[in-house]
């Protein structure tokens, strides 16, 4: 059988992964057809799962393997997947290093929590597997540089799960505000106000509970003692595993001002925030948050508020592009232009709102798999997710340490701020260990 391109991009890929990093063993070329792609899952609780419902939509798609450190969880997972498609049995693991050894798996997703996303990243691109990472890209700005760096290395396809980036009526908004017809843009707002979280009460430690390796749940975070607000999706709160509504929300919201104004890195950082609605709220992350970015020609605002849903514009979330002629206004549901005026006249053309079709994390993961049968680049590239988690990293440090940041693009660092640099690099518990790439 003559070799396909894409089996002669995972061999090379894997002979170049052979002298990396230890427990990860290249796998030999596999000789399946090009347009065959077996998904392994690593984290089934929440995204990860609609991920890959989403991704199982597709011709040629099939799950091969799902790996959970809680067992109550994999056995559920495997029992709906069997239920959706009878005769399914993928293989079942709670070590995610255990998966990406099996030599049949064409590409990963990653659906951890924040804390995890890093490692089994950097892994799966050594052993030769394209990933579909959840965002945001990292819980750390050193983490995210070691995944661009492991992309750019081992030459594999890596879609982030900004799926807006799929949008066609994002698209359609990005290329008005680029047209200039809302003239220049003097200022860009991105808000999440999300109606829940408003309780939540404190609760006790306890034993693990049956079926969860929790000390692989921790993994390169501090060891804890198990505390059921610490663990399945309350885990955003706190900062050793996430960075609350700021990662989660600011990763959509601000990966659309970047990409609309076709910016990076901003040059300062500053922010106010706390625990002002809700005090008594268990968590670590604000429940209101403001964080202003300094991108030398406009600024960027962040404004986020957990428990009410009344946001700018009358959107629980968005982004709003302000030009000397009008604000470009966008959410998941549509977007539309509202015009300045002057003398009596629009200053650019009125238009009806343009709506979407609720279908985005559809296409995103289409042209992930697309991308792995072509070997282009998707449409959020591992490096536009690290730009918004850099920018969300920075504000939630901002706001930690109630100081004003300066950021350096060229050497990726805090500028004389000893603290900052701390928060920005990853802390690993042994015997974790953040790769060198």
């Amino acid at each position: 059988m003559p070799t396909t391109r894409r089996q002669f991009l995972h061999h090379t890929t894997q002979l170049a992964a052979s002298a990396a990093l230890p427990g990860v063993i290249p796998q030999p070329t596999r000789t399946a057809a090009a347009d065959q792609v077996s998904v392994g899952l690593i984290g089934c609780n929440s995204m990860g799962w609609t991920d890959l419902m989403s991704m199982l939509k597709l011709p040629g798609l099939c799950c091969i393997a799902l790996c959970d450190v809680d067992q109550n969880v994999l056995t559920r997972r495997a029992a709906e997947l069997d239920k959706r498609t009878p005769g399914t049995t993928p293989r079942l693991y709670t070590d995610f290093r255990q998966l990406l050894e099996n030599k049949d798996i064409d590409v990963v997703i990653i659906g951890t929590p924040d804390h995890w996303h890093c490692l089994p990243m950097v892994y799966a691109c050594q052993a030769g597997k394209d990933v579909y990472v959840e965002k945001p890209l990292a819980n750390s700005i050193e983490e995210c540089d070691t995944m661009v760096a492991a992309v750019q290395r081992y030459k594999r396809v890596v879609q982030v799960g900004q799926w807006q980036r799929s949008g066609p009526h994002w698209k359609q908004a990005i290329d008005y505000v680029q047209s200039g017809q809302i003239g220049n843009i003097r200022s860009v707002k991105t808000w999440a106000y999300m109606p829940y979280g408003k309780t939540f009460p404190g609760r006790p430690d306890e034993p693990v509970p049956t079926g969860v390796d929790y000390d692989m749940w921790l993994g390169p975070a501090p060891r804890r003692p198990f505390n059921r607000n610490r663990f399945h999706g309350s885990f955003r709160y706190f900062w050793d595993y996430a960075g609350g509504l700021m990662t989660d929300w600011g990763a959509h919201m601000i990966d659309i001002a970047l990409w609309g104004m076709q910016v990076t890195a901003p040059r300062s950082v500053q922010a106010l925030g706390g625990r002002f609605g809700f005090p008594n709220h268990a968590g670590e992350t604000p429940d209101t948050l403001q964080v202003l970015y300094d991108f030398g020609t406009f600024p960027l605002l962040w404004e986020q508020s957990l428990g009410i849903g009344r946001g700018p514009y009358d959107r629980d979330h968005g982004v709003a592009f302000i030009g000397n002629h009008g604000t470009v206004v966008i959410d998941r549901g549509k977007w539309e232009v509202l015009p300045e005026v002057e003398n009596g006249r629009f200053m650019t053309p009125a238009m009806p709102p343009q709506y979407g079709d609720g279908k985005d994390l559809d296409r995103h993961t289409q042209n992930f798999i697309d991308c792995v049968r072509s070997r282009q680049s998707p449409n959020c590239p591992v490096e536009a997710g690290r730009h918004v988690a850099l920018n969300a990293q920075l504000g939630n440090i901002a706001h930690r340490l109630g100081q004003q940041l300066f950021w350096d693009e060229t050497t990726r660092s805090v500028l004389n701020n000893q603290k900052a640099s701390e928060l920005a690099r990853a802390q690993y518990r042994a015997p974790w260990v953040l790769p060198k790439l």
